[in-house]
């Protein structure tokens, strides 16, 4: 069987370059998908894009796909011939095969003899199964948004203009998007723009890049990060590279060149994350740093064509800059001329949730909550207070409705510039934390209170109308402010409880139609959280099945737990002690004892249990004053030294002896040696 290099590319206009990276493995996952499917083997799969096209390249594909045995069972030798006589079933079955009944085998089988027809199937070239792969995988492309252009019928993301198959040096009849495969690519727009007719499949890659195009994503993005980097060292300056920045600025270009410009130095009066938010988003510029870490006047765009004169090329993106950064410079000179507190009225016309009310009834809300938790972390009460007032009042500011993404940052800018208490100020930021589950958290107590009572009031409002998320659809972002809180309490290392949390944010909300039972709704919700929480310090579903187990609200006190049965879990003992204490629960079950730990020393009869009564109590003595302070990886590794005893007391002893009295006493012996290990976490659930 011969093996060759498999090409397929889809030449199109510009193509959305946050789509690109999606876009491109999905043609490369549905390529190798379909050969899998249509069983011809290969070694590799490449994916390859750039804004003008999407590519995938298969390295030593088979030109065909195997030769198969083929067995088609038919009706058993009984019902296919009677008195020596072929019936009908018999004529039938040879007749789908195309054969006489004669030239039919027979099977043989525990239930008996069967007709059989073998025969070995040829396999189908490359050639003839690629073009309905091609078809298929460029059909389940997840385009966002499908065009059409001229008159014609054909949809997808950009109007399409060529369409390249080779299979080693021979073109691969195939149709797909209106378009006629062919040997035909073309390089960069400006520097190579003819047509370019490959000779081999294998050639591609080197000669695109010949054309000044680099046709490989992370070749594409690590010469950009190159270019930047130095760039930058020129300039005696540090260069941020932002990765979401990087991947999208190389959806953009074919041949990246990058370019240094300058803006006017007044500019650097607007707080820099405007300027930096206005350079990213609407130039997609990288911005430079100074040794000290402020922002200098400077910037690094990533042009798609190497110029004869780059002076040009930075002039114009100079020229495009400075209305942008005018902009931000004009948006920040008008919010300052009025005060975060007197834009809390204008919070009365923002409409939180049509049930739940403005951001101004929120903030009523959550004034309640922050204080009750700024009183319990021993915070600043009056400050909390005054964080709730303000925490949303940037969302009106001309600077956050141009840039979203600066809530909260400028929050803290004006809060500054109105003389508000510093860690008032701090906190308007810090109430956004953590966005992410690897996030920072607030540091301070006013920002811990916010951010908090801010997530718990969003929690029960969302759930109390009865729009808890499903598995497809988080429209609040309820999982992500579940873990935001797990994190800060966690993190933060607050000793609060969760269900008093939420009975203190259901009280300020008034005639929310799912009220009953909604605090236990959301705290089993967010509870359940911590399962994703977990998988972040290799935490297994058993390990938080088994914390799971015991009645835990206090979310700090529940991660310690976990760490705790973490570490026993990898202790030798653990196994064994999870198997007793699964055994001891279905003992107990079955019997439906009472739950009683009182023991009778009197009636402890065999030294296997009584040496397990002393090593129960002994641990019992230690442990205690561990489970007081929440030492649980010390309590347990304590109860580990239970094993020997408990192995030999089920070795030993027969638990339902004949006397009703000593078998109580057993059973509360059990229960009492259960009971110190529930005090952590159910660990019969763990791995045996």
């Amino acid at each position: 069987m011969a093996v060759n290099t498999l090409l397929l590319e889809l030449g199109a206009e510009e193509l959305p370059p946050t789509a690109l990276d999606a876009l491109s493995d999905a043609f490369a996952a549905g390529i190798e998908k379909g050969l899998q499917e249509a069983d011809i083997p290969f070694t590799s799969v490449s994916a390859f894009a750039t804004p003008r096209r999407l590519a995938v390249q298969v390295r030593e594909l088979a030109d065909k796909q195997p030769d198969r045995d083929v067995e088609r069972r038919g009706p058993a030798l009984a019902a296919a011939f009677k008195d020596g006589i072929a019936t009908k079933a018999a004529e039938g079955f040879a007749r789908s095969c195309g054969v006489s009944v004669d030239e039919l085998a027979h099977l043989e089988t525990d239930k008996g003899t069967w007709l059989v027809f073998r025969e070995k199937q040829q396999g189908e070239t490359v050639q003839a199964l690629l073009p309905a792969i091609l078809q298929k995988a460029i059909s389940t492309l997840p385009v966002p948004k499908y065009m059409r252009w001229g008159t014609s019928r054909v949809e997808f993301s950009r109007p399409v203009h060529w369409l390249m198959a080779l299979y080693g040096n021979d073109v691969v009849a195939a149709e797909a998007l209106g378009l006629q495969a062919s040997r035909t690519t073309y390089g960069h727009r400006f520097h190579a723009p003819d047509a370019i007719q490959l000779a081999h499949a294998d050639e591609y890659v080197a000669t695109l890049e010949n054309a000044y195009v680099l046709v490989d994503r992370a070749q594409r993005r690590e010469r950009i990060r190159e270019q930047v980097l130095s760039e930058a060292e020129v300039q005696e300056a540090t260069a941020v590279i932002d990765e979401d920045l990087l991947v999208e600025v190389s959806g953009l270009v074919e041949w990246p060149v990058a370019l240094t410009g300058s803006f006017d130095e007044r500019f650097l009066e607007v707080p820099a994350e405007s300027l930096i938010s206005s350079m990213k988003a609407n130039q997609k510029y990288f911005h430079l740093l100074d040794d000290a870490g402020k922002l200098k006047p400077l910037f690094i765009t990533i042009a798609n064509i190497d110029s004869a004169d780059p002076d040009q090329v930075i002039a114009g993106n100079e020229k495009v800059i400075r209305p942008r950064l005018a902009d931000a410079a004009f948006f920040y000179a008008t919010d300052r001329k009025h005060t975060l507190a007197s834009r809390i009225p204008q919070l009365e016309s923002v409409v939180f949730q049509q049930q739940l009310g403005t951001l101004a009834d929120k903030a009523r809300r959550s004034t309640a909550v922050a204080a009750f938790i700024a009183e319990r972390i021993n915070g600043d009460v009056a400050h909390a207070q005054r964080a709730v007032a303000l925490a949303k009042c940037d969302l009106v500011t001309e600077m956050v409705l141009e840039f979203p993404e600066l809530q909260g940052i400028m929050g803290r800018y004006y809060a500054a510039q109105d003389v508000e208490p510093a860690e008032v100020a701090q906190a308007l930021e810090e109430q956004y934390l953590p966005r992410f589950a690897t996030d920072a958290i607030p540091q301070s107590a006013t920002g811990k209170a916010l951010a908090l009572a801010d997530r718990l009031d969003t929690l029960v409002g969302i759930f109390g109308i009865g729009q808890r998320p499903t598995g497809a659809k988080d429209p609040f972002a309820l999982r992500r402010a579940s873990i935001g809180v797990l994190n800060i309490l966690v993190k933060g290392e607050l000793n609060l409880d969760l269900r008093e949390l939420l009975s203190v944010a259901v009280e300020q909300h008034q005639g929310l139609p799912k009220a009953d039972g909604l605090v236990e709704d959301v705290l089993t919700y967010m509870l359940d959280r911590f399962r994703a929480w977990g998988q972040e310090e290799g935490i297994s579903a058993e390990m938080y099945l088994a914390v799971r187990a015991r009645p835990v609200t206090n979310p700090l006190d529940f991660a310690r737990r976990l760490r705790a049965v973490k570490a026993f879990a990898q202790r030798e003992e653990a196994a064994a002690l999870a198997a007793a204490n699964k055994r001891v629960s279905n003992i107990l079950s079955k019997q439906a004892h009472d739950g009683s730990t009182q023991i009778d020393q009197s009636l402890l009869q065999e030294d296997a249990e009584k040496a397990l009564f002393n090593a129960v109590a002994h641990c019992q003595e230690k442990v205690t004053p561990l489970f007081a302070v929440g030492d649980y990886q010390l309590a347990l590794d304590t109860l580990a030294t239970l094993r020997e005893p408990v192995d030999a007391f089920f070795d030993q002893v027969m638990v339902m002896a004949d006397d009703p009295a000593i078998q109580r006493n057993r059973l509360a012996l059990l229960a009492s040696l259960q009971a110190l290990f529930l005090e952590v976490a159910d660990i019969s659930l763990l791995p045996q």
